[in-house]
């Protein structure tokens, strides 16, 4: 074994014991992404067409297969219902296998698939990227991906009113950029995360923005929360992550967010402070973006029976 591989086999290893470390902590947020950082990097060894990879196919299937436990794990820690979740002593369970892999012939202990390659970061993977290596070969290899085929977003319906409850439209009208019109591709996250950063609701994308001009890329859609707003927990807020296709890098980052608190929650225009990445779920250690006056311009109407 060489000693690059060995260093990277390390750098794994303790990568995913960092990880379970804060998943068995209740650090969900820092869990999760160090298992998505992990299966990203994981999933990029495992399709890598370079001829210097000391890893034969079937070892690289099954360093897939671990990227696609990790991803399970991650979903499982933010699904409020999932029935097969995949647990935290099932994800122990690859730290031996991940650690022998160039020995390790015994059947992998569960029915996965390796996945293709994740091309959007986790929150603040840029960076954390402790052991990225240049994009040549692997992730950056064959045609660029054509980012304008994910336009619709996932925006989703109105939930059906219920007496005395209160239903929640906010209007992403525009954000304010100085480099607005450099951005590709733009578009906005919006999650409602309670104070562990745990998703509240369903995560939704805005489709592209529909134009920019000089300092704003706008968007001008309606975002339908999808929780009445007296069923929020205490101290939950409802972020927004603007993210734009980075060609030379060839993925989607993240590039500043917004968040709005439960007592802004109120009819009419609103504009919010734009923060630097990475997203801080947990709002403990916020760095404005800028000092110019640059914002997230939006517009709430509340429902009510």
């Amino acid at each position: 074994m060489s000693e690059v591989t060995r260093s990277l086999l390390q750098r794994w290893g303790a990568s995913l014991r960092r990880g379970a470390d804060f998943d068995s902590w209740g650090q969900l947020v820092e869990a999760i992404d160090e298992y998505q950082i992990l299966a990203r990097h994981l999933q990029k060894e495992a399709q890598a067409q370079h001829n210097n990879s000391e890893f034969t196919e079937e070892q690289k299937k099954t360093i897939g297969k671990i990227a696609t436990c990790l991803e399970l794990r991650s979903a499982a820690l933010q699904s409020t219902q999932s029935q097969e979740e995949f647990k935290l002593e099932d994800l122990k369970k690859l730290e031996p296998i991940l650690k022998n892999i160039l020995t390790y012939n015994k059947e992998f202990p569960f029915d996965v698939q390796p996945i293709p390659l994740r091309r959007i970061l986790a929150p603040g993977e840029e960076e954390n990227l402790e052991f990225e290596e240049d994009e040549e070969g692997g992730a950056g290899a064959g045609p660029p991906d054509s980012f304008s085929a994910r336009v619709p977003g996932t925006l989703l319906p109105r939930l059906p009113s219920e007496p005395g409850m209160t239903l929640l439209t906010i209007r992403i009208e525009k954000i304010g950029l100085k480099d607005a019109g450099q951005c590709i591709d733009p578009y906005i996250t919006v999650s409602v995360k309670d104070l562990n950063g745990i998703d509240l609701t369903p995560v939704q994308d805005t489709p592209v923005a529909s134009r920019k001009e000089d300092t704003y890329v706008h968007f001008n859609v309606d975002i339908e929360l999808q929780k009445h707003v007296e069923k929020l927990t205490k101290g939950a807020a409802i972020f927004f992550e603007f993210k734009h296709y980075k060609p030379k890098k060839r993925f989607t980052s993240t590039k500043c967010f917004a968040f709005m608190e439960m007592d802004e929650i109120k009819p009419g225009p609103i504009v919010i402070e734009l923060y630097k990445k990475p997203t801080d779920f947990k709002r403990k250690k916020l760095q404005l973006l800028t000092k110019k006056p640059l914002y997230l311009h939006l517009h709430q109407t509340l429902h009510k029976e």
